[in-house]
């Protein structure tokens, strides 16, 4: 998965071996203005490591469901990292000098023997080669029955929140012990469970506000002033089904895998299996902008269920400016779908046609019948080549995708 800090000179990813690896974007340099834009390793490190629940007889995964970046207020740069379990927030900084002339040690760390100190002497630092260090600052652990599949940091900058299943809860910076539960949806008996929570998003720029997705396709918007438990929200956005549309998978595909606020806070995006959604805040009983995915897979639902492709969480992001949202399919295909002319692509993350400089060609994907030399059938679509994570620049058109074990970044040809 993929998140670009608040400038998005750093591009931050986490792996299935619980890996950060953060990417930083080359600086402009005079002889070469047209190679601002390559992202380099700028730091990697160990986030999390596999666990043993011994009480649960229960292996905890290292791998990294999200990574949130803190807005920088100094020269370090700060980010929350979680897998099923835990979340830790990292600082991540720069050191290119040492102190020497210690006191009480020599120069290769030995302890001197203090009869032999005779004079008083002051540390001086002395420049070396940068290095980049990732110490763990905060370790937020034991609050979730359930696995993690959300943190967003609220506006304020104190607070943040992780979502599970079943809960959501509301965590301080500075307090690692104890959590908030602003969310609870877990029921008496179990047997009664009809619906978890996929997803939670903080409002950009109103701290007590947040929503919150769930596997039936509803999206609920809560106001934290209205009571510290948010079980009663204070809107509600879910779009009737159309009858002629209901299958044995009408469920399955209704599920919200991941909700997006729009920069401007005026909008959410929902991603469902086979759809993005745009919602105007103003209005809860249907969406104002519905973009077709891989509609051609309306079809293909019962070898998709076999396979449990059906279960796949795609997520989706918005541009710098609202205008455009981006999603990922199969076959290591990615969408983007301009919300002023309406257009829509279909581009494709893979090493064979992304050599460096390369122009990303438009894909099509045809249906039945006959199919035209550079279209592809919906019957050779690798379903184990997927793109669930995307990330876009903040402010200019770059994008990153993560394809199975590859990280392509895209950018417009104008640079």
């Amino acid at each position: 998965l993929l998140e670009f800090n608040h400038t998005g000179e750093l591009l931050a990813t986490g792996d299935k071996g619980g890996r950060v690896v953060i990417f930083q974007r080359e600086q402009e340099s005079k002889n070469q203005p047209h190679r601002r834009g390559e992202y380099n390793v700028y730091s990697t490190f160990q986030s999390h490591e596999p666990e043993f629940d011994y009480l649960k007889s229960l292996e905890i995964e290292e791998k990294i469901n999200k990574i949130r970046w803190l807005p920088q207020q100094n020269a370090a740069y700060f980010l929350l990292s979680t897998n099923d379990k835990t979340v830790k927030l990292w600082k991540v900084s720069e050191r290119d000098k040492r102190p020497e002339g210690y006191n009480l040690k020599d120069e290769d760390g030995r302890l001197r023997d203090p009869s032999m100190i005779t004079m008083l002497r002051v540390p001086v630092l002395r420049p070396m080669d940068l290095m980049v260090e990732a110490t763990p600052r905060r370790v937020f652990a034991n609050a979730h029955t359930y696995h993690i599949n959300s943190i967003s940091v609220n506006s304020d900058y104190e607070t943040y929140m992780s979502a599970d299943d079943l809960r959501i809860n509301l965590w301080n910076f500075e307090i690692t012990n104890q959590s908030f539960n602003i969310v609870d949806i877990k029921p008496a008996n179990m047997e009664e469970l009809t619906e978890v929570i996929t997803a939670a998003e903080f409002h950009p720029h109103h701290c007590n506000t947040f929503v919150y997705s769930s596997s039936k396709g509803t999206i609920r918007l809560c106001d934290m002033r209205a009571s510290a438990l948010c079980d009663r929200h204070s809107k509600f956005f879910e779009e009737p089904e159309d009858p002629s549309n209901r299958s044995f998978f009408s469920e399955i595909i209704s599920s919200i895998s991941d909700v997006k606020f729009s920069h401007s806070g005026r909008y959410i995006m929902t991603r469902d299996y086979l759809t993005v959604k745009v919602w105007d805040l103003n209005m809860e009983n249907r969406p104002i902008e519905t973009y077709q995915v891989h509609d051609y897979l309306r079809s293909k639902l019962c070898s998709l269920y076999e396979n449990d492709c059906i279960f796949d969480k795609f997520e989706c992001v918005w541009n710098g400016s609202d205008s455009v949202i981006m999603t990922g399919s199969y076959n290591n295909f990615f969408r983007m779908f301009d919300r002023n002319t309406k257009r829509d692509v279909t581009l494709e993350a893979s090493r064979e046609n992304s050599k460096p400089r390369a122009i990303l060609k438009p894909r099509k994907v045809c249906v039945g019948g006959k199919r035209r030399k550079d279209e592809i059938s919906v019957d050779s679509l690798d379903f184990s080549k997927k793109i669930l994570h995307t990330a876009w620049h903040p402010s200019e058109n770059i994008i990153a995708v993560a394809a199975t074990n590859n990280l392509y970044i895209f950018q417009d040809k104008v640079n």
